[in-house]
């Protein structure tokens, strides 16, 4: 039966946005989610993200296929620690002399630039928001043009471990720091549904992880599942929304690369069930985000 005219004008205003959040080595779980659900034939209009997702999120812009996806992953697969966090003796001994930051953003920037199909954010071929936090004020600041390198290294500076980005007359770092999971970002820039894509957190482990930078991360990780479900408890009558299931348990720790292939097998596995399921279609926020035990 042909679409009536008034489904088709509701159709077309419809935005959807994939939403991305922060997690760091977890990240590897949204490129499982985004195989099965880019299979599945969904596309976004719109594309938002912060932290880890934010670098997730600017690749998927500028190539979402499948073919897109799977060099995704195939980047992920092959990251080691040192890649994104080289802390050597150099670093340390810089670290203490200067006691303003531990780790370069050699690493992270020569990822994006050797990987990323684009130089500018407008040049995605989805429309791509990236957040990041004003480090003096505390205010969000969304990068939607410019330098898609800048950006993504800004949304990924977490504080004390990375230097803030000094751009366009701001000192910008992890975007996670005042928009965990930029859902609020998504619906200003006009998305009327939302696919987010979590990350999850380490909820099989018993004990904290072992490091500095590691036990700052697993904070932002439940930090980040917290205020999540507090923003979807706001939202306006009318906004749709679908939280993709992540892991449970997961195991490893956010500063643990090792796992990524796993994370990604096991997230493709898992949002394939989802979708079979009607989990597109139902909304609502999964269990597996909700605070428990193992």
């Amino acid at each position: 039966m042909p679409l009536s005219l008034d489904r088709l004008l509701h159709l077309k205003s419809e935005k959807t946005a994939f939403v991305f959040a922060g997690g760091g080595s977890f990240g590897a779980v949204q490129v499982g989610m985004l195989q099965a659900i880019v299979a599945h034939g969904v596309i976004p209009d719109i594309v938002v993200g912060c932290s880890v997702g934010a670098m997730n999120g600017a690749y998927f812009a500028g190539d979402p296929t499948p073919d897109g996806v799977q060099k995704l992953a195939t980047i992920w697969r092959g990251l080691r620690r040192q890649d994104i966090f080289p802390i050597s003796l150099r670093t340390l001994m810089t670290f203490l002399w200067r006691r303003d930051f531990l780790i370069s953003h050699d690493g992270v920037r020569k990822l994006i630039e050797d990987n990323l199909p684009y130089r500018n954010i407008e040049e995605a071929k989805l429309p791509l928001h990236i957040v990041t936090t004003d480090i003096v004020s505390g205010e969000t600041v969304v990068l939607s043009d410019g330098s898609a390198t800048e950006a993504i290294v800004a949304s990924t500076s977490i504080p004390g471990a990375f230097a803030p980005v000094e751009y366009r007359g701001r000192y910008l770092a992890d975007g996670a720091i005042s928009s965990n999971t930029p859902i609020q970002v998504a619906i200003e820039k006009g998305a009327t549904k939302l696919i987010i894509l979590p990350t999850g957190y380490a909820c099989a482990s018993n004990t904290p992880p072992v490091g500095a930078l590691a036990n700052v991360l697993h904070a932002v990780t439940l930090l980040i599942a917290r205020q999540m479900m507090e923003d979807l408890e706001d939202l306006k009558p009318g906004i749709q929304y679908a939280v993709v299931p992540p892991l449970c348990p997961l195991v490893g720790s956010p500063y643990d690369f090792s796992r990524s292939g796993e994370h990604i097998d096991r997230a493709t596995s898992a949002t394939e069930r989802w979708i079979a399921s009607g989990g597109l279609e139902k909304g609502g926020i999964p269990e597996e985000m909700q605070p428990h035990a193992h």
